[in-house]
């Protein structure tokens, strides 16, 4: 929210500095206080927008994968009627998640990555706003959250089809 304080600290802080170039600093209060209210109201609904989208991609993410997961269901339970354990089964399964949640990873990193070149080559003035540390953490995120989802859905989805009995499955 806006602070009328913040402004007079910086209106004293440039006439201090620029003693010279600077005699006067003023501010229509009411246009920042109006505008300030607008951009807090805009950021809770991109702040919602985010989290709905959010879990709506999760979804389709795990239902994706259990469909995936859906068309081996009779690999998977050939394997176990053979005699092999479920760790046996289920890691080179878990193996192929996690590199396709990496892929999936690094193309939403370089999506963004280009984007971000894209708007500061167009419009300059961004480049102001580049923070390296945090887009390593935003990066860094994705990656985790990626290989996270993945691996958490065909995992829950391989051990689901090793418990079912064979009459199930069809």
């Amino acid at each position: 929210m806006f602070k009328k304080d913040s402004l007079d600290i910086l209106a004293s802080n440039l006439q201090a500095n620029f003693p010279g170039v600077i005699d006067e600093f003023k501010f229509p209060t009411e246009t920042v206080v109006k505008v300030s209210e607008y951009v807090k109201t805009a950021a809770i609904i991109f702040f919602g927008a985010a989290i709905i989208l959010t879990i709506l991609v999760v979804f389709s993410i795990d239902n994706t994968i259990r469909l995936a997961m859906y068309s081996n269901r009779f690999l998977i339970k050939t394997m176990q009627m053979v005699g092999a354990t479920r760790w046996f089964i289920a890691k080179p399964i878990n193996v192929r998640a996690i590199i396709n949640g990496l892929i999936a990873s690094s193309i939403a990193i370089a999506c963004i990555w280009g984007t971000i070149i894209l708007i500061e080559t167009r419009v300059p003035d961004f480049k102001i706003l580049h923070d390296n540390k945090s887009m390593l953490l935003l990066f860094g995120a994705i990656l985790v959250l990626g290989i996270s989802i993945t691996l958490f859905s065909t995992h829950r989805s391989v051990i689901k089809y090793l418990r079912m009995k064979l009459d199930d499955l069809y």
